[in-house]
This record gives C-alpha cells, structure tokens and sequence, in this order.
C-alpha cells in the first residue's frame, strides 16, 4: 500500500500541466491553460488545466482530476504504474509498507526484468519495420490489401523473413535467454545444436515469413508480436507466446493507436483480426481493436470501459461467430449497466469487416454498426436458442436458460427491463418473475453466508462500530463498494477524487478500493474482506458490511444515493476542519 501523505506530497510536486502537455496542446488563458479535450471530440477548447490547483476540468464532459488521475484515465495506467511513473518523474522513490525484504528484492528483480524484456522487444520491433522497407514481396501484398504505407507506419507494422535465425544478425548474443523468455526465439526438444554441444538446444526464430503486427500495452510499450502469412498456409495468424509483460487475455490489438478515436466516435469496436483493424483504421474507423486469437474476457471489457461507455463488438455471422458472440455477451454482463452499453454487430457470413469495407465501402460499415443488436436483445435470442415459445416446456427452458445470463448483470434499470423483457416472452406477470427470482437469489445469500468461514471475533464491538458510524454518507458509500467493489468504475472521475481526498480513514479505503480494482480487478466480498482485516483501517471497515443486525443486498441506487450526499457534504466538512485548524 502507497501512503496517502505519499500521494499528497507526490502532487504537490508533479507539473501537472508538463503531464497534460505531453498529450493535448495547451495554451495560457489567463491563469489557467486551455486546449481541446483529450476525452471527448471537440471543435473549440473547454478543457482547462490549473497551475496553481494541479488540476484539470473539462466544461464539456465533466471530466476532472490531478496528474494521477489524467495517467490513468486517459493512458488507461493501473494507479500503483500511474504513482511509479510520476515518482519516478520527480526524483522519489514510492515507498513499500510492511514488505519483508526478500519481497522488496523480488519486486525489484521482476521490473528489472519487464525492463529488459521491454527492450528487447523495441529493438526487435525496430529490425522487422526495417526489413517490411527492404522486402518487395511484403509491400506488394499490403497494398493488395489496400493498405498504404502511413497506415503501416502508424501501426508499427514489419516482416519476419523466411530463415531460421534473421534475429541473430539483430542482436549480437542469439542464445541470450531473454530472446526466448520474450518469445522472439523458440528452443527446440533436439538435444543436439549447431555447435555440436549435445548438452545445449536448437534455437530458431519464432517468426519467420510472416508480416509483423506490434503489440503495444495502452502506454505505447512493445509488448509482444502477431504474425500473418501471405498465402493460405496454416497458421494463418500467430502471437507471441505468453511472457511476464504479454497475456492474450488481457490485452488487445490496437488499442494504444485507437485511444483518442474511440473518445471522438463514442464507441470502441471489437474485431477478430490485426487485419480487420488495419484496414478498418485505413478506411476512417480507427476506433477499432481486436482480440488476440482468444475469447472475449471480463478484463477486455473492463480494460475498454476506461476508454468509453459504449462498445461494439463486430462477428462473422457464421456459427463461430455466433460462439464468439456468446462468450463475449458472458464476459460483459458484470460491466453493462444504465450508463454502459454492449452492441453485437453480426456481418453476413460471406464477409469479415476487412472484405465488407473493401467490397461496400466505409457508409455501408458505418450502417451496419447503427444496426448494432443491443446486449439485452442479444440476451433473449441466446435464451430462447434451442426453446419452442409457443409451448410451456419452451418457455420453461428459456427462463432456465436466461436466469445465469440474467443475475450476472449488475442492479440498475437495465436489469429491471431486461426482466420485464424476459417475463414477457416467457408469458408471465413481470412481478411474479422477479419474485420467483429474488427470492432464489436471497436464499442462495443466505446460504453463502452460512456457509462462509469468516466470522467476526467482536460482533459486538462490530456493531457498536457500525452504530457509531452510520450517520455519515461516506460509510454508505463504502459499505457499498465493500460489497459491490466493481460500481467504483459507475461513479465519475470527480466522484472518485472527492472520495480519495476525504480527510479520514475513509480516503485511505477508496484508495485501497481504486487500486485493489486496477491489480486484481472485481473481487466477491468473501474474499474482499480477508484482505482487509491486516489494514490500519480494516476493523471500521469490516465493521460497515458486517455489524449489521440484519444483511442488506446494496443497490446501485444506493451508491448514487449516498454519493449525492457525500458530494454535498464535504464542503461543510472542509470548512469545519479549517476552523478547527485555527
């Protein structure tokens, strides 16, 4: 954990407007400095950014913070990468607390080695773009393709040459471990080698005869490579193998270079392909990104939800793409909610987006995407897949077959209507339903209550705790969040700077919540709470969820609620404290 006088001394530091500066062209305007902003598409500037405050507000889109918060929000960094770097920036070393010293060395040995990996992959990135120049054969097939030559270089791309060992002419150590711990170079099981040591094995280059798609982590950084053959050979498309800075399932093609696309056209677009991406970024939709040659996850969507509120996903309308809907619909249920949306754009079977783009045009695409199935229709088509409506077993099935899909959605409107929906193909009063379901999702509470180890060694102090707090609306707040930690990305970048910048142990908890979200991503409250228990505020916070005499499933009306009145109430609470000072 970062203490928070760390973080305070941090910013009061940081230049806020050379952090902003180095990605929005900033021009004094009067005391403050204004430019175009970076999270929304505008012709004149409203973004403003403030010397004196060390922070930025925008009167479009209401977005706001100081330096950490614009890293993390518009580079999409974790908090703990966002502090680092700054640090770093400044001269200071982040603190560790209550990190033994062997876990300090470890800790230290693993950035030494995502260094030199990192550079490692640059330098190879570099050689591939130099041999794409120098390879005819390479040019003629993008340009078949239709891609020019800025949409290459914007992209990074390269060429692998045919040949076993190119690599070693790049790098002047070819049996360096690193080169095969990055992936780039590959061990055979043949005992014997070139050198006739029978002890050592074969190496060779991973990428060989392929054209070469960087793959770059949101900050810019080469983190691994995709490779696609010329002709019809199998494989058509291959990725690095996974690495300490490379995982498929987390990270996506192309999103580094669609960032500030996607703020301008609202939505981000998911595709299958490097090449769907490429062409579709040649052919004015660079918004688009792609998955690695794996399924849709959770944390592709969360990833993507920092960037926009709206997300599209883009298939061949074969049954393979209808898989891939499925498991993507699955993985963005928990992140869908009244302010977030999922679309299912299924193309005709005959087509992926990069032919139906070059065959029909740029309009015809953009139709398509306006044509989008929202996820809640997406939903009750996948439901009644395999059910006949006009018979009760049908519907039986179908509301069998809704109800997993159904509870993975978060509290909301949404939810409510996509019950309502559900309720109305299965032919019965939506109130029964959610009676029917309510009472199943209550008794399954109470069960993994009961079933829980955890038990609170003081409940009675617990509970004098809880009384003792309630009457503030930050405890609601928490409370909440304790139990629903993954509603921290519902509320606004000002709601979460109000919440980090309370004057109590509450901004210790938010902060631990906003970092907590960043590393490990949405965590049930079981296993929230044995995390919390080691921290200097833990017993309070325990206290908010577990003192109570009777459980209470939040709701994220809930959250807005005490929100609202947390937002109202902390300048009263800064002035009170500023008249105590006195």
């Amino acid at each position: 954990m970062i203490p928070a006088a760390f973080i305070q001394d941090l910013i009061s530091r940081v230049d806020i407007v050379e952090v902003v500066g180095r990605h929005v062209e900033l021009k004094r305007g009067g005391a403050n400095l204004l430019g175009l902003c970076p999270f929304h598409s505008e012709k004149s500037p409203s973004f403003s950014v403030s010397p004196a405050k060390q922070f930025y507000h925008c009167f479009g889109c209401g977005a706001s913070g100081n330096a950490i918060r614009f890293l993390t929000e518009h580079n999409g960094m974790s908090f703990v990468d966002a502090v680092e770097e700054l640090a770093q920036k400044v001269g200071m070393r982040v603190p560790q607390e209550d990190v033994s010293p062997e876990e300090r060395v470890r800790r230290q040995k693993l950035s030494e080695r995502r260094l030199s990996l990192a550079d490692v992959l640059r330098k190879a990135s570099e050689y591939y773009r130099a041999q794409l120049r120098s390879s005819p054969l390479a040019i003629d097939y993008l340009k078949q393709r239709g891609l020019s030559g800025d949409i290459a270089a914007r992209f990074g791309m390269g060429w692998a040459p045919e040949g076993w060992r190119n690599l070693a002419s790049c790098f002047a150590e070819y049996d360096d471990p690193l080169l095969e711990e990055s992936g780039l170079v590959r061990a055979s099981e043949d005992a014997a080698s070139d050198a006739g040591d029978p002890g050592s094995r074969k190496r060779y280059d991973w990428f060989r005869a392929r054209v070469i798609f960087p793959i770059r982590s949101v900050q810019g950084e080469v983190i691994g490579f995709g490779g696609r053959v010329l002709d019809d050979s199998k494989p058509k498309y291959m990725n690095s193998p996974e690495t300490p800075v490379f995982s498929k399932g987390r990270e996506l093609y192309g999103l580094f270079e669609a960032r500030q696309a996607i703020r301008e056209r609202g939505y981000a677009l998911v595709v299958e392909g490097y090449m769907d991406v490429v062409a579709l970024a040649q052919s004015g939709f660079a918004n688009a990104v792609a998955t690695l040659g794996t399924a849709c996850t959770a944390e592709h969507v969360q990833k993507l939800f920092r960037f926009t509120d709206s997300v599209v996903f883009s298939f061949d309308g074969d049954a393979a793409g209808r898989r891939a809907a499925t498991r993507a619909l699955e993985a963005s249920l928990p992140w869908v909610g009244d302010l977030r949306q999922v679309k299912f754009l299924f193309l005709p079977t005959e087509h992926d987006p990069d032919s139906f783009v070059r065959e029909r045009g740029a309009e015809a695409f953009e139709q398509a995407v306006k044509r989008s199935v929202p996820l809640s229709r997406q939903l009750l088509e996948l439901a009644a897949d395999g059910a006949d409506l006009e018979t009760a077993e049908g519907r039986a099935r179908m509301l069998a077959q809704a109800k997993p899909m159904w509870e993975l959605l978060p509290a909301g409107a949404l939810r409510d209507q996509v019950l309502g929906d559900i309720a109305e193909r299965a032919r019965l009063p939506a109130t029964d339903l959610a009676d029917r379901w309510g009472q199943a999702s209550r008794r399954a509470t109470d069960l993994s209550r009961a079933s829980a180890p955890f038990k609170p060694s003081r409940p009675a102090l617990a509970r004098s705790l809880l009384r003792a707090t309630t009457r503030l609306p930050q405890d609601q707040v928490a409370r909440v969040l304790l139990q629903r930690c993954e509603w921290w990305d519902e509320l606004t970048a000002s709601n979460h700077d109000t919440l980090v910048n309370l004057d109590d142990w509450h901004a210790d908890l938010f902060r631990w919540i906003d970092r907590w979200l960043s590393e490990s991503g949405p965590t049930p409250w079981q296993s929230l709470r044995e995390h919390l228990a080691a921290e200097p505020w833990g017993e309070q916070a325990l206290a908010l969820v577990d003192g109570a005499e009777v459980p209470v499933d939040p709701t994220l009306d809930d959250l807005r609620t005490a929100m609202a009145q947390t937002v109202r109430s902390a300048p009263l609470k800064q002035a009170l404290a500023l008249l105590s000072r006195r």
